[in-house]
């Protein structure tokens, strides 16, 4: 028998979360002008298409696909109302900004999916042409232009508004442009409509309502029906080049890339942030798209020891914010350590040198007693080198290095014990001194042997 929880909250199924999201958003006033869109459309859409089974034009199917297009475009931007009203959570630490990429990219590749399937269904048309009925054709062209215009105008989805902004041109934008410098050239007052590039959508329902009327005319003169699959054509291939840039662009997003024109502006602040005082290097930094303008980034400085860490958090935050809204700076102290250098009288704790490295001090003698050939005499009055710490001389303690190696124990090596006269004797000897004399370091209650201790004789384990 399985637990009983008295008090347990019982859970929401997905569609009761979506009913309460969709109550927060209805209600806000902004939202009501959306959804009144939103019930206008299904109506047009609805007429549409049996307006297209009735004249059985194919074109007039691609060209309300822009309809339900429309749809799509106040879905998204109902999400990017409800994205402002929404704060990050702990599960969604960056807001729910990407959201609305999503919806962008969802609604660009679903129109170009329809375009996919107008041009299957052109291909089949091609080799059996049907009869078109242009009784509710151009009906149905006014219709759907009318209400596309006035929703577009109407309403400012700001998701799409900026990436028809932000992504590449389409090639019908191109070659309107063309067209539209040559026209202002002539009449320079047009040149606010139409330069630098028109709305994408505004541009491609214009083009879709031509292409209908001449396919109206052409069936009226001639009865020329193979005209409408043609027009089809032409408004899939004009549907599939304005969202394809749009779906790069924010696939592009979506992928956490950085965003090309952006790129030389980080760099330039990344210098000036390694030119702070107290910071030594900027490193791992990694900047991506987290939404339609807004920036997220994360960032290494490592400082120097004496840096306040906060004073360069500021400044590091204050040069980055004014490009990076969403920043993760990470401070670390300089990780640089000098090895610990023990200097004096050897305490009797310290003899066990099976721990230690001794490093020998071999006597400084007089500028005249050294050897020409192998060392240069040193003036009495020359400052000492640089960076050395406690030069030695005739009266200075020996240096101690603590040993934090291990011993490599078990592979056969012999580690016996090698006493420094040994290798002396062998020609290491120092220059000036001989090799028979031996090297003195120095120390006069130090055993003379390597890694020897109070049991003198006994092997080493």
């Amino acid at each position: 028998m399985g637990t009983i929880h008295l008090f347990r909250k019982p859970q929401r199924s997905f569609f009761g979360k979506l009913l309460r999201e969709f109550r927060l958003v209805a209600a806000d006033r902004r939202s009501w002008k959306i959804l009144l869109f939103g019930v206008i459309n299904l109506i047009c859409t609805g007429f549409l298409l049996m307006w297209c089974s009735s004249t059985n034009s194919i074109a007039l199917t691609a060209y309300t696909y822009l309809t339900i297009f429309d749809l799509f475009s106040l879905m998204t931007c109902l999400i990017s109302y409800w994205v402002t009203m929404r704060k990050p959570s702990p599960v969604y630490s960056f807001g729910f900004e990407r959201l609305e990429v999503l919806a962008v990219f969802a609604s660009t590749v679903l129109a170009q999916l329809g375009a996919l399937f107008i041009l299957k269904e052109s291909a089949e048309r091609f080799l059996e042409q049907p009869e078109i009925h242009t009784g509710r054709l151009l009906v149905g062209t006014f219709v759907a232009l009318s209400f596309n215009l006035f929703t577009m105008l109407s309403i400012r989805n700001k998701p799409f508004a900026y990436v028809s902004e932000a992504a590449s041109t389409s090639w019908l934008q191109e070659h309107v442009a063309d067209l539209s410098r040559s026209l202002c050239g002539i009449i320079p007052g047009l040149s606010s409509i139409f330069l630098p590039r028109m709305n994408p959508f505004v541009l491609i329902d214009l083009a879709g309502a031509f292409a209908l009327c001449i396919t109206y005319m052409l069936i009226e003169i001639n009865n020329y029906f193979a005209v409408d699959t043609a027009s089809a054509i032409a408004i899939a291939l004009m549907t599939f080049g304005t969202m394809y840039p749009m779906s790069v662009y924010s696939g592009k997003v979506l992928l956490q890339t950085t965003p090309p024109h952006v790129i030389g502006q980080l760099d330039k602040l990344i210098r000036e942030v390694s030119t702070l005082d107290g910071v030594l290097e900027v490193r791992n930094e990694h900047f991506w798209t987290l939404g339609f303008g807004s920036l997220a980034g994360s960032v290494h400085v490592r400082i120097r020891r004496d840096a306040n860490e906060q004073m360069v958090l500021a400044h590091v935050t204050n040069r980055l914010y004014t490009l990076v809204s969403t920043l993760t700076v990470q401070i670390f102290k300089d990780d640089w350590i000098r090895p610990a250098l023990l200097s004096g009288p050897v305490a009797a704790n310290v003899l066990n040198f099976t721990d230690h490295h001794i490093i020998p001090m071999p006597l400084l003698k007089s500028a005249d007693d050294l050897n020409p050939v192998t060392s240069t005499p040193a003036k009495p009055s020359s400052p000492p080198p640089e960076f050395s710490f406690n030069t030695p001389g005739k009266n200075v303690n020996p240096v101690i290095l603590l040993n934090t190696q291990t011993r490599p124990y078990g592979f056969g090596l012999n580690h016996g014990h090698t006493p420094y006269s040994n290798m002396l004797n062998q020609g290491l000897g120092v220059p000036g001194i001989g090799a028979t004399q031996g090297l003195r370091t120095g120390f006069t209650n130090i055993p003379s042997r390597y890694g020897t201790n109070n049991r003198i004789g006994q092997p080493r384990p």
